[in-house]
């Protein structure tokens, strides 16, 4: 990979939003550096209009909503399999927005600079008060998001990954729906060795909001926590992390209909197949311990 790498962009939409679509797109266009191709998926419905991006913006509309994961895996087909038109690839939330115009540009460089870093999770900022929710820094000791690091996971509407991860471990994981898709990506990345960078140079503008918004928040939480560590667990491991998960879900006092769906989902992801297992390598369990998150947490 070369300064020049050629960047592209993932913008999966709902086609409820298209004035924040469109001023994303503008941002996306102002970026430092060779043009950022972009891919915007309407998963199950239209794409707002967007002629007026003709030369950088494609658009593919999708008869069914495939889910966050599943809509991101058909934005990154559309640069080829695995995305090998491209060598890094955004994936942008369609009602955020970059403020600055150079990160393409420290996209390319950070990823010219380390051979073995495959996804850089952006730091998210809401666009009035500059200030980053504590669980958008994707990592244990969360304090101070200024502070840049190696970390186990990233943020899915505000990454870039180098498309050579995806030919090498695999897209998202289409079962999913929605949560946890990301930290599933980046267990398996880290089991073939690629690392994850959190940057707070690299930042989006996003409105701040509550992931329970979404009304199947608790049920997809809880399934695909199970489904993660069945995926990707040592055996061992498996009961440790959700036994410990299951304790601090009761710990946060969760109100009695949002406890009933996340317990309803812990049930659901038991019962029902989680796609193909490939548990990590004990040195990617240490790996994860040496930084910071062991993954039994």
């Amino acid at each position: 990979m070369t300064a020049s790498a050629k960047v592209g962009a993932v913008i999966i939409t709902m086609g409820n939003r298209p004035e924040e679509l469109r001023a994303l797109l503008d941002s996306v266009a102002k970026q430092d550096g060779d043009p950022v191709e972009v891919v915007v998926v309407g998963n199950g419905s239209p794409v707002p209009d967007v002629t007026e991006f003709p030369s950088v913006v494609r658009t593919v509309e999708l008869p069914e909503n495939l889910g966050i994961p599943g809509g991101r895996n058909v934005g990154i087909e559309a640069f080829g399999p695995s995305g090998r038109d491209v060598d890094i690839l955004l994936f942008l939330d369609d009602d955020g927005l970059l403020p600055r115009h150079d990160t393409a540009e420290l996209c390319r460089q950070a990823f010219e600079a380390d051979p073995e870093l495959g996804i850089v999770s952006f730091r998210i900022a809401d666009p009035d008060t500059g200030e980053t929710q504590r669980r958008h820094v994707p990592r244990l000791r969360a304090s101070d998001p200024m502070r840049s690091s190696r970390v186990t996971t990233f943020l899915g509407g505000a990454n870039a990954v180098r498309t050579r991860v995806f030919a090498e471990v695999g897209g998202l994981p289409d079962e999913f729906f929605y949560a946890h898709e990301e930290t599933d990506l980046a267990w398996r990345a880290l089991d073939a060795g690629w690392m994850i960078d959190y940057r707070s140079d690299m930042v989006l503008h996003h409105p701040t909001t509550a992931p329970s918004r979404h009304a199947v928040y608790h049920r997809m939480v809880a399934r695909n926590r199970v489904w993660l560590a069945r995926r990707n667990l040592p055996a061992l491991l498996v009961p440790v992390y959700l036994g410990v998960w299951l304790l601090l879900t009761l710990l946060r006092r969760p109100s009695g209909p949002a406890l009933r769906a996340w317990l309803g989902g812990f049930k659901e992801g038991w019962t029902t197949a989680c796609g193909p297992r490939r548990p990590m390598r004990w040195r990617t369990v240490w790996r994860l311990t040496r930084l910071g998150r062991p993954p039994v947490i």
